[in-house]
């Protein structure tokens, strides 16, 4: 007997108290958590090598793959853009958004990036710079090339990545009236299967996916605030003042999520915008202005220059293992996270054109990522090369530390690092607080409303996972959680847009069909008035005979 999912348009059966769980999901997913929590703790410090090794054996045998795979991520949504499925609403014909297009940017910014750009924009391009895949460090090809190949880890392919999953999300949501769970994508290819053990497997794929990949950008996130704070305070700096960082700032997460997605997450995103753009702004003025303005305007030619080559590149003949470390580990990365932004971005579309969707979600976002990365990466390579500071040695020791160093050498540098912690904290709330209403989504069925502890428990959970993969190997074991998790759903992300095609193509028929019988109708309407007009100046005729 086949299992049926219960559809959104039909009349809700009211909200447990407490928990109001889809048990095949909830309970595989949590076990396996545990299952891991428990051999990290029970193993300990032998754990990091496991992890190392794990991390080299995927990057060296599938990262080609990887890379294969977030390209067609990028050609996929450039096609459903300008195809004529382009044209297809999400939520149907009359549906309206539901946010501001301001509104909506700052979350879709807030959600996809946060914590990790915060953490790399300025230690990333230094680490090229310093030590380039390519050439001698510390040149102005140097310079070029760092900024080129952070612009394509934090570009397009990985807008590309949430732009797939969310567009998807939100069309099977919205427009076929399906759950907002990951199992409906799946519906054209699966039928009636998706609500059976092979939906339930794709959901819990999805959870864990979208744990780990939580779990590596909070773990980032908490040790630049530790380091913040050390650099700042000097409080200690070390794996417990981490985990009781976890444990309060979790506890300010579940506020935001008893006070649910319009209050919690919409405001914190605003603030989140606001804080950025006061910290970006301080840079720009207080900064090298005119070097900054001009470095970006290079940087997108350059990296448009080198797209395809850059994009296609696997590091074959040098057989090197730069690539895993970072280009391999992005992409997977991106891969884990995208259930969670995907889900998230979904939520907050409904009343978009695909075609719209697609190319705000792909471009605004980018080109803001890009110039920050510009404003702050920059900045410090500015500094470097001009002996204004020494960044990079200090950023080597503890690349947790980067954007502290960077504001060290600008004035007022005290005030505006404690805003840096502050925004680092605030991205922490909500990437924890969107994660805890994706999870809860996928593990209940695809519900929309469900008891808060449910999330509650999900937003423990997440800060738990970052707790836990920090004392197990710090930011080895981050990178191997996102990479362990992000290759097999790289292989869900394929079919899923096979998918996604599939059912756009059906909605674009049934479109067609709608518009034919309308003209049809149009045509019949047309044809009865000229006839009646005919007839109505007959009838005139016979009258004026008449008389």
């Amino acid at each position: 007997m086949k299992k049926r999912e219960v559809s959104k348009s039909e009349k809700p059966q009211g909200i447990k108290k407490y928990f109001d769980i889809h048990g095949p999901v909830f309970w595989p997913s949590t076990i396996l958590l545990f299952i891991f929590i428990a051999i990290t703790l029970i193993v300990g410090s032998p754990m990091k090598q496991v992890f190392s090794d794990i991390q080299a054996w995927i990057s060296n045998n599938f990262g080609w793959f990887l890379i294969i795979a977030v390209n067609f991520y990028l050609f996929l949504t450039l096609y459903f853009a300008f195809s004529g499925f382009g044209r297809i609403k999400l939520g149907g014909r009359h549906a309206v958004p539901e946010f501001s297009r301001g509104a909506w940017f700052s979350m879709l910014f807030s959600a996809g990036m946060g914590i990790g750009i915060l953490f790399w924009s300025v230690a990333e391009p230094v680490f090229h710079f310093t030590d380039p895949h390519h050439g001698s460090p510390e040149t102005i090809e140097a310079a070029r090339s760092s900024m080129e190949t952070t612009f394509l880890h934090w570009g397009f392919h990985a807008w590309a990545i949430y732009t797939l999953v969310g567009l998807a999300l939100a069309f099977f949501s919205f427009n076929r009236d399906k759950p907002l769970a990951f199992r409906s994508i799946f519906y054209p290819l699966l039928g009636d299967k998706v609500y059976g053990w092979r939906g339930d497997l794709i959901d819990i794929l999805a959870v864990l996916a979208t744990l780990f990949g939580l779990a590596t950008s909070l773990g980032l996130g908490v040790s630049q605030i530790n380091a913040g704070l050390n650099h700042l305070f000097g409080l200690p700096e070390n794996r417990f003042m981490q985990v009781l960082l976890i444990v309060g700032i979790t506890g300010i997460t579940i506020a935001s999520v008893v006070s649910g997605l319009s209050r919690g997450v919409k405001k914190l995103s605003e603030l989140n915008i606001n804080l950025g753009a006061i910290l970006l702004i301080f840079i720009l003025i207080a900064g090298p202005t005119v070097f900054i303005l001009d470095f970006y305007t290079e940087n997108l030619g350059n990296y448009l220059d080198g797209f395809f080559r850059q994009s296609f590149w696997t590091d074959s003949l040098e057989n090197s293992d730069w690539q895993n470390k970072w280009t391999i580990f992005y992409w997977a990365w991106w891969i884990s996270w995208s259930p969670f932004v995907g889900m998230f971005i979904a939520r907050i579309s409904r009343g978009r054109t695909i075609r719209e969707f697609v190319l705000s979600v792909l471009i605004v976002p980018t080109l803001l990522t890009f110039f920050w990365i510009t404003a702050f990466g920059g900045s410090a390579i500015f500094f470097e090369f001009n002996d204004v500071a020494s960044i990079a040695g200090t950023i080597k020791d503890n690349v947790a530390i980067s954007i502290y160093v960077l504001f060290d050498s600008l004035p007022l540098s005290a005030i505006v690092n404690f805003g840096a912690i502050a925004l680092v904290i605030s991205f922490f709330v909500t990437s924890s607080d969107s994660g805890s209403l994706v999870v809860d989504a996928f593990t209940s069925g695809g519900k929309l409303k469900s008891p808060v502890t449910q999330r509650v428990f999900w937003a423990v959970m997440i800060g738990a996972i970052a707790a836990i993969l920090l004392v197990g190997g710090g930011l080895n074991a981050l990178q191997t959680a996102a990479i362990t998790t992000g290759l097999p759903f790289a292989v869900v992300l394929i079919v899923m847009g096979v998918s996604l095609r599939k059912g756009l193509q059906q909605e674009q028929e049934k479109e067609m069909l709608r518009r034919k019988n309308k003209e049809r109708e149009s045509y019949k309407d047309l044809v009865q008035n000229i006839l009646t007009k005919n007839q109505e100046g007959k009838d005139r005729e016979e009258n004026t005979k008449n008389q």
